[in-house]
C-alpha cells in the first residue's frame, strides 16, 4: 500500500459546476508548485481536454463500464504516476454523484469510482436558487451512502455575502464543512455547442487564459490547504499501477497515423500508449491541413470529434481525402470513431469526404447517448467475429448506408423497466481492412484491439 492525496469533485446534478471547480482547482494547485493528475469519471473527451491545459499533464478517464472496475485504481495510478508522479490527484466527476448507467443501480457513477478508489468527496453545489434548504441537501448527501465520505462542501454561484452567511450557517448543522465559495461570473463561461463544451484543442490560447483565470479564481474563493487536507487523508492504496507494456506484445515495427486538428479531438491517451507498446509509431495527421499520410503510413486511426463543424474545410482538403481513399482501397488498415466514420462517408452535409464508406451523413437534432455492449460481426483489423466490448455512443448525427453492408458490432439489447429488451441493433461496417463505426471503445479495456489492429498494420508494411 502507498499514499496517493486524491479527492473527487462531485455535484448533486449536472451543471452545477464540477467542471469549474475541478479544472480551477487543477490549476491552483498547480500554480503552488504541485504536480497534479486530472481525471475524469466517464466517457467523456471534452473536460479531460481542460484538465490538461490546466496540469500540463493527459487528462484521464475512470470509467468501470468502459474499463472494467479491476482497471480502475490501476489506471489511477498510471496516470498519477506518468510522466512524473503528482502530488495530488483530483477526479471530477459526471452527472450527480450516484448516477450511472441506467437500470444498473449506480454502476459506473461518481459514488462507484469513489468507492472503489476509496477517495474523499467534494461536493459543488449550485446555490443560486436557494439558501438554507442548501442544508438538508447536503445532509441527505452525506448520510445516503454509507461507504462515501463527503468530506466537504464548495458553494457555486453565490449571489452576496448575505447569501452565502446563510447558506454557510445551514450547512453548519450537518457537520460537512464548507471549504469555498464561488460568486457568480459570467466572464468565466466556456463557451458551449450541441454536444457540450467547445473542446479546448480547438480554442488554443484561449483556453489556456480561461484556464488560468478559474485558477485564479479558486485559489481567491478556496480554502486550497483544507482541499489538501482532505486530499492527504485518503487511504492508502494498493501497489501497481496499470503498464501498456504490460497488456499487448511488442510486434514489429510499424507507423500508425492517428487524425489529430481541430477536427479530431477525441482521443483517450492510453490508445495511444498501447499502439506505441505494441510497437507502433505514432503519427499524428490533421485532416484539416495535412495534405497526405506519412510516406511509410501503414495504418489510420481516425477517432472522435467534430468533422460536422468543419465539414467544408475537410471537403476542401482534397487531397488528404484522395490519399486516405487510395489507402483504403489498397488495403491499409484503417480505424474510425464516431468522427472517423463521418469522415470515410461520402459526404457529411452535402459535403464530400473520402467516399471510403458506402453511405451519407448528416446532423440531426437528435442526441444519442449511451453505454453498449457489442459483440463484433465482421471481420476486420480491429476485431474479429463474436468479440465482446463495452464501448460508449455520443452524436447527433444520421448515417445512412447503401446497400451489402457488413456491420461492424451488434449492440446487445437494452433492458427497460417498462418495456423489457429492446432489439439488437447493428451498427457500423466492416469492409476488408476498413472497421467504422459510432462506438467509442477504451482500449484500456480491450487491448486485444490494439494489438490487432497494429499486427494488422505491421502485416501490412510487410506485404508493401
Amino acid at each position: 500500500m502507498t499514499p496517493l492525496p486524491r479527492v473527487v469533485i462531485a455535484a448533486p446534478g449536472s451543471g452545477q459546476g464540477k467542471t469549474t471547480v475541478a479544472t480551477g482547482l487543477m490549476a491552483a494547485l498547480r500554480a503552488r508548485g504541485l504536480a497534479v493528475s486530472g481525471h475524469k469519471v466517464g466517457p467523456d473527451y471534452i473536460d479531460p481536454g481542460y484538465h490538461a491545459v490546466a496540469t500540463g499533464r493527459p487528462g484521464r478517464n475512470l470509467d468501470p463500464h468502459l474499463q472494467g472496475e479491476e482497471r480502475i485504481v490501476p489506471l489511477l495510478r498510471h496516470g498519477a504516476e506518468v510522466p512524473v508522479p503528482a502530488d495530488v490527484a483530483v477526479i471530477e466527476g459526471v452527472m450527480g454523484l450516484h448516477d450511472g448507467a441506467i437500470g444498473r443501480d449506480g454502476f459506473a457513477s461518481t459514488a462507484h469510482v469513489a468507492r472503489l478508489t476509496r477517495s474523499p468527496v467534494l461536493l459543488v453545489v449550485d446555490v443560486s436558487g436557494a439558501s438554507r434548504s442548501i442544508g438538508a441537501l447536503v445532509h441527505g448527501f452525506a448520510s445516503y451512502d454509507p461507504e462515501l465520505t463527503i468530506a466537504g462542501v464548495i458553494l457555486n454561484r453565490v449571489g452576496s455575502e448575505t447569501h452565502e452567511a446563510e447558506v454557510r450557517e445551514a450547512v453548519a448543522r450537518t457537520g460537512v464543512p464548507v471549504l469555498g465559495a464561488l460568486r457568480r461570473d459570467g466572464s468565466l463561461d466556456t463557451p458551449s455547442r450541441h454536444l457540450g463544451l467547445v473542446p479546448a484543442a480547438e480554442r488554443g490560447g484561449e483556453a489556456r487564459r480561461t484556464v488560468d483565470a478559474l485558477g485564479e479564481h479558486l485559489a481567491r474563493a478556496v480554502d486550497l490547504a483544507a482541499v489538501l487536507a482532505v486530499a492527504r487523508r485518503a487511504p492508502a492504496l494498493p501497489v501497481g499501477r496499470w503498464r501498456p507494456e504490460d497488456e499487448v506484445p511488442r510486434l514489429a515495427p510499424t507507423t500508425v497515423a492517428v487524425a489529430g486538428g481541430s477536427a479530431f479531438t477525441f482521443r483517450y491517451a492510453e490508445a495511444d500508449e498501447l499502439l506505441a507498446a505494441a510497437g507502433a509509431r505514432v503519427v499524428p495527421v490533421d485532416p484539416l491541413h495535412d495534405e497526405d499520410l506519412p510516406p511509410d503510413c501503414a495504418g489510420l486511426y481516425l477517432g472522435g470529434g467534430f468533422p460536422e463543424v468543419y465539414a467544408a474545410e475537410l471537403a476542401a482538403n482534397a487531397r488528404l481525402r484522395d490519399a486516405v481513399a487510395r489507402a483504403a482501397r489498397a488495403g491499409m488498415p484503417v480505424l474510425a470513431e464516431c468522427a472517423g466514420l463521418l469522415y470515410l462517408c461520402r459526404d457529411l452535409d452535402g459535403q464530400p469526404m473520402t467516399g471510403v464508406v458506402d453511405a451519407s451523413a448528416r446532423m440531426t437534432g437528435r442526441l444519442t447517448l449511451g453505454y453498449r455492449d457489442g459483440v463484433a460481426v465482421g471481420a476486420g483489423a480491429l476485431a474479429e467475429p463474436g468479440t465482446v466490448v463495452t464501448g460508449h455512443e455520443f452524436h447527433r448525427t444520421q448515417v445512412e448506408y447503401g446497400p451489402g453492408r457488413v456491420p461492424a458490432w451488434r449492440f446487445r439489447p437494452r433492458p427497460s423497466r417498462a418495456h423489457g429488451l429492446g432489439a439488437a441493433v447493428e451498427e457500423g461496417v466492416v469492409d476488408g481492412n476498413v472497421h467504422a463505426s459510432y462506438l467509442h471503445v477504451h482500449w484500456a479495456g480491450h487491448p486485444a484491439l490494439a494489438t490487432r489492429f497494429v499486427a494488422a498494420a505491421a502485416h501490412r508494411a510487410g506485404v508493401r
